[in-house]
């Protein structure tokens, strides 16, 4: 298995907090880093909107990346959310090895 990043925004920081907990409870993720309030500019329905947002980090497989991304899809308050996942290149193994047992010891 390999490990990947997974970015998404939110609304808050509350909404950022309870489906990253969700996330890391279901197994989907390790972990997730929440960094904080970040100010996005975007074209949204035909204007140029502005919105104060929270940007988070989620850690899993690449085998799990798709159900991760439509899980946070699914319970996300934006019709439209960004939610995006890339490849890690270098990882120091111990710390793969740890996303991998957080996400695969479970009975699905």
């Amino acid at each position: 298995m390999s490990v990947i990043s997974v970015y998404a925004v939110f609304a808050d920081a509350d909404e950022a907090e309870r489906i990253g907990r969700a996330m890391v409870e279901e197994r989907l993720a390790a972990c997730i880093n929440i960094l904080g309030p970040i100010r996005s500019i975007y074209r949204w329905k035909g204007a140029v909107e502005t919105s104060d947002e929270v940007a988070a980090i989620f850690k899993t497989t690449d085998d799990l990346g798709g159900l991760l991304v439509a899980r946070i899809t699914a319970l996300h308050s934006y019709d439209v959310p960004c939610v995006t996942a890339w490849p890690i290149a270098d990882i120091l193994g111990a710390y793969a090895d740890w996303v991998e047992d957080s996400v695969t010891k479970t009975e699905r």
